[in-house]
């Protein structure tokens, strides 16, 4: 086991110490899932995410403070490098396959599911003897009519408002994010800090302008989480999409203070190059989401 390895010698690579990391995280994971059982089923409220989220904080920065702290000491080479490179794509991917999942039951749903019980197929089972009231039109939180306002109405929320608002702002900061990294590449310190910056405040933006719309939406429009199958493939694609502007905005903030730091080299910073990757997805799946949840 070596401690600290030449740049450039790409034959020796750097082992790292063991670590409590790992099993701290699968922890904090399990406690958080728990929490969300016991919210999603009314068995507590809020407050049962707490412990598994402070566990998953603690854990991240103490983990990431350690990688930082090793890649300062130039422990890494070009050998481990690449690995990091090739664990954040495999990482991409398996997030792309996460909201596939969501997408899939969206489209299952609404072009499979909702028609047949509505009538389409075999009619004798569903149209005649199940729901013969039932119009199989999309948004829909039927055929039970579950959720929503006291009568089972709701509302949906129009695509060209808030929602279009904070495409505006995820298309910007993408390109923000791309003239910081250009910046950085250029030696341009003064650029880098203020367009990455930007990037993370209209990030953080983002998901202020989200949550008002959740309250206008539990508030005022009878959407909910338990409004049917459109209130539930809603919170579920635009709830986990703002989770991850969330998680990218901090990790934008973090590598932000980096930089004013001077931790990153016009040919050393992927690190920075990491978190673009994941900004740039984000605003992919976005809007996607923008296209298929809201507008069409």
């Amino acid at each position: 086991m070596s401690s600290k390895s030449d740049s450039h010698d790409a034959s020796i690579y750097y082992v790292p110490h063991g670590s409590p990391w790992p099993i701290l995280g699968s922890v904090a994971l399990f406690s958080l899932m728990m929490g969300a059982v016991s919210f999603l089923n009314e068995w507590a409220g809020g407050w049962a995410f707490l412990p598994g989220a402070l566990m998953l904080a603690f854990m991240f920065f103490g983990w990431f403070s350690t990688v930082i702290g090793e890649n300062q000491h130039g422990m890494y080479n070009l050998q481990v490098d690449k690995s990091f490179r090739m664990g954040m794509m495999w990482f991409i991917m398996s997030e792309l396959m996460f909201f596939a999942a969501f997408f899939g039951a969206l489209f299952y749903a609404r072009q499979l599911s909702v028609p047949w019980i509505g009538g389409d197929g075999v009619k004798i089972f569903n149209k005649l003897l199940l729901w013969q009231n039932y119009s199989a039109a999309w948004p829909t939180n039927g055929p039970a009519r579950l959720g929503g306002h006291a009568d089972g109405s709701f509302e949906t929320i129009h695509a060209f408002s808030l929602p279009a608002v904070n495409t505006a702002i995820l298309l910007t900061s993408g390109v923000t994010i791309t003239i910081a990294h250009h910046a950085l590449r250029e030696g341009n310190r003064k650029i880098l800090g203020i367009f990455l910056a930007l990037t993370w405040m209209l990030g953080f933006t983002f998901v202020y302008l989200q949550g008002t719309e959740y309250h206008e939406a539990y508030s005022e429009l009878g959407l909910k989480l338990s409004t049917g199958i459109y209130g539930s493939t809603f919170f579920m694609l635009t709830g986990f999409h703002g989770l991850h502007v969330t998680i990218g905005a901090i990790m934008l903030l973090v590598i932000w203070l980096r930089c004013m730091r001077g931790h990153f080299t016009p040919e050393r910073h992927f690190a920075f190059e990491a978190v673009a990757w994941y900004w740039h997805f984000v605003d992919v799946v976005w809007l996607i989401l923008f296209v298929f949840v809201y507008w069409i």
